[in-house]
């Protein structure tokens, strides 16, 4: 019974796997957007807390706090919420650093995981299907006792899928390092930011 499955599976072909392929991509590119424009939103902020804060060093905690409550992005609210404890002193503010990076790390990189799933997988699924199209076009030939131009027609038509797996796999692994090493930036960034501000609150104590 198991054999006689696997055997109406080989003879599908790949033609699902290629629709499989394409509805991947389609959530792939609605993915990459949504990031991409949350990242330029989120480098735009850093990049004005940053001009704004940078002017503010050397002048009152209090005062650097307010201009971090300003900024709705990562950075401002990795800040923010660590200057929160600035009162108690270095300590908690560099452990609330730590925590609240690590949390905004998790929102930056949410659906890079899709993307780098499929970046690595679609090739592979694509290549699922080139197996399923020519065993489908080996069959077909046994079958019909035609000459080899059905094989060379099945083959060429199972190709397909690889071609469409390298095509949803390529900008997806793209994608998937750029934003990478954007999100790496953006808290990198912040971090300085941050460590700035514990030398200065360490100073004063």
């Amino acid at each position: 019974m198991r054999l006689e499955v696997l055997k109406a599976l080989a003879l599908t072909g790949g033609d699902w796997v290629i629709w499989a392929l394409l509805l991947s991509s389609v959530v792939a590119i609605a993915a990459i957007i949504e990031r991409g424009m949350l990242l330029f939103r989120e480098e735009k902020s850093f990049n004005e807390l940053r001009c704004a804060l940078m002017g503010q060093l050397g002048g009152e905690i209090g005062a650097i706090e307010k201009t971090a409550r300003k900024y709705e992005g990562a950075a401002g609210t990795i800040l923010k919420t660590a200057l929160a404890q600035a009162s108690h002193g270095a300590a908690g503010v560099e452990d609330l650093l730590v925590a609240a990076s690590l949390e905004e790390k998790g929102r930056l990189e949410r659906r890079l995981l899709l993307l780098g799933t499929l970046g690595n997988n679609a090739p592979f699924v694509g290549l699922f299907g080139t197996v399923l199209g020519v065993i489908k076009a080996f069959h077909d030939l046994s079958q019909s006792g035609a000459g080899p131009e059905v094989v060379m027609q099945g083959l060429s038509e199972a190709l397909i899928a690889t071609a469409v797996g390298l095509f949803v796999a390529i900008p997806c692994v793209i994608s998937y390092n750029y934003f990478q090493k954007k999100v790496k930036e953006l808290l990198a960034g912040t971090e300085s930011l941050g460590r700035f501000i514990l030398a200065q609150i360490r100073t004063r104590r």
